[in-house]
């Protein structure tokens, strides 16, 4: 049962980074830079901008903070692989947690391709250097042309880790509860 429940998490886990992938490319390749296309309206759109790899369009030290996040964010996926791993062989881990800890590690490793390999391959920076590609826009309250609430544009990756963290703490936050007891 562990073994069969770890190849499916694993296949969730390509699965969804393939389908990140997929989607970036498709919008790097068919779009211009900061084109945007009306989905529903106003309150749906594909907007393609290229970020530095931090939440909402931040950046952090130049060359140097970008470096460091790029290292971070291997570090910290490798740790949560190992982590799913260790939890599949106990056997006792709920299958919500698991799939929760891989729909962010996915989104993680989405993201951290496009650093490590889209400035390479669209020759515009070195290895780790590259740039995340965003193009969800939901600007779901507005006034006029001023956007009021979630103005953020995002990708498929950050939907994974957004989904799978929301989906933990209100579902299978009694784990984690049991866990800390234990400590």
């Amino acid at each position: 049962m562990k073994t069969k429940r770890g190849t499916l998490l694993l296949i969730l886990g390509v699965v969804l980074v393939v389908i990140d992938q997929v989607i970036k490319y498709l919008v790097k390749t068919n779009m211009e830079l900061g084109e945007q296309i009306y989905v529903i309206g106003e309150w749906f759109r594909l907007c393609f901008v290229e970020n530095e790899g931090m939440a909402f369009g931040m950046s952090f030290g130049g060359q140097v903070g970008k470096f460091l996040l790029s290292l971070f964010r291997i570090i910290l996926s490798g740790f949560l692989i190992w982590w799913i791993r260790s939890l599949n062989k106990k056997g006792t881990t709920p299958t919500g947690v698991l799939v929760g800890l891989t729909l962010i590690t996915a989104g993680a490793v989405g993201n951290i391709i496009d650093c490590l390999f889209y400035g390479l391959i669209w020759d515009y920076a070195p290895f780790m250097f590259g740039k995340v590609v965003d193009m969800f826009f939901f600007p779901i309250i507005r006034d006029g042309a001023r956007v009021i609430f979630f103005s953020p544009v995002f990708n498929f990756a950050d939907s994974c880790v957004t989904v799978g963290a929301f989906y933990l703490v209100l579902f299978q936050w009694r784990f984690f509860a049991k866990d800390e007891k234990k400590a």
